[in-house]
């Protein structure tokens, strides 16, 4: 239950992801850190980036990316100096076939989700080591509220005595 409850997750975030592609810089660099990484494409395949308004691959989208994907999809050159930003164009339109020799026709959702099983207990003990010292934290202001509660009792008891005709 719960690995399909992460992989849905993961879907949905990718997908929004694709979705907002070209509207945040950063989110932009994240996408293509992300399939560079994973030698992926898309969400499920490549054809998922028809999800973005720029690479739709609808004759009513007049965009100049039509039908094409980020050039980080694009299968390296190890030959070439300078990156073919353009590499992408198209590739929509064609088979997996054909795609897959220019191209990462396989999604990064699958990759993903085996990449976070596989490195588990590294993001748990991540995940521990920064909820350790917050915890440390709430425990030290919770002992710090307890001692000013404390010498506020004591400064009122003091008062009240203090009164006393007898002192």
């Amino acid at each position: 239950m719960f690995p399909l409850q992460a992989r849905g997750k993961v879907s949905e975030i990718i997908n929004g992801a694709i979705m907002h592609y070209r509207d945040d810089l950063d989110l932009q660099n994240l996408i293509d850190f992300g399939q560079k990484e994973f030698s992926c494409c898309g969400g499920v395949s490549y054809k998922d980036w028809s999800q973005n308004m720029y690479f739709n691959c609808t004759a009513a989208n007049p965009s100049r990316e039509r039908c094409s994907v980020p050039f980080s999809c694009c299968l390296q050159d190890t030959r070439e100096a300078v990156i073919n930003t353009m590499c992408g164009q198209g590739m929509q339109a064609m088979s997996y076939l054909e795609a897959s020799a220019f191209i990462y026709t396989n999604g990064c959702i699958d990759k993903l989700v085996n990449w976070i099983h596989s490195n588990l207990f590294l993001l748990g003990g991540i995940a521990l080591g920064l909820a350790v010292p917050q915890l440390v934290g709430i425990l030290l202001a919770q002992i710090l509220i307890n001692q000013i509660r404390d010498q506020i009792k004591l400064q009122l008891y003091n008062q009240q005595h203090r009164a006393d005709p007898w002192y």
